[in-house]
């Protein structure tokens, strides 16, 4: 019984100091609200792939905001200094404004998509 309650407090113990400790040096891990998931380039909607083949060559873009500096005012994407992240419109079907969907890149070949207007983020992976 003795063995029973100290395993017990340990683990209550190892929860209050461990857990937050994680989270004070940054640590996330997949089952965290702030970690951003990822999709395939294959997996992505053909406007979307036409907007990152664009970005690969540098353009020309056919949004005047294309490029632009994303501000990262949601706090999905990690912090970094002012210029680190461009966006770049993904045209949606059916809108008649530029509509939801972005691309915003780091330093190639750092990219995410965001089909909700920067609401939820994924890190696009594979061939670039």
């Amino acid at each position: 019984m003795e063995l029973t309650r100290k395993s017990a407090l340990f683990f209550i113990l190892s929860l209050l100091f461990f857990v937050p400790l994680a989270h004070a040096h940054g640590h996330h891990h997949a089952h965290d609200s702030g970690a951003i998931q990822t999709v395939a380039e294959a997996d992505l909607p053909p406007e979307a792939l036409e907007t990152l083949a664009l970005i690969k060559k540098g353009g020309p873009f056919p949004y005047a905001r294309d490029g632009v500096v994303f501000s990262n005012r949601e706090h999905q994407l990690s912090s970094q200094t002012r210029g680190y992240y461009h966006e770049y419109t993904v045209k949606t079907p059916g809108e008649r404004t530029r509509g939801p969907q972005r691309i915003v890149c780091g330093p190639w070949p750092e990219c995410y998509y965001t089909a909700d207007h920067y609401r939820t983020f994924k890190r696009i992976t594979g061939e670039r």
